[in-house]
């Protein structure tokens, strides 16, 4: 018994440290800007040869979803005076 209660003395100070900080959470954010970099992506890998013929129809079809999802936001958003254009 006294093993174990050595033990729990042992414990009892790595307890009573105050708790880490928090770390700071990666940015998970997706924008639109990543996946027209994504697009673009996959569109040189495809040019390289860095898909195998199998795989052709998968990558294809992820990326005329991403293409159609890309135009359908594009044309969502306000088209921005001309004044500010490379300001």
């Amino acid at each position: 018994m006294s093993e174990d209660k050595k033990n729990a003395d042992a414990k009892a100070p790595e307890q009573a440290q105050a708790p880490a900080p928090k770390q700071e959470q990666p940015n998970t954010e997706l924008t639109i800007n990543d996946l027209t970099a994504l697009k673009q992506i996959i569109d040189v890998a495809s040019q390289r040869g860095a898909f195998k013929p199998s795989e052709m129809m998968t990558v294809g079809s992820t990326y005329n979803k991403l293409e159609t999802f890309l135009s359908a936001v594009a044309a969502q958003q306000p088209a921005a005076p001309e004044g500010t254009k490379g300001e």
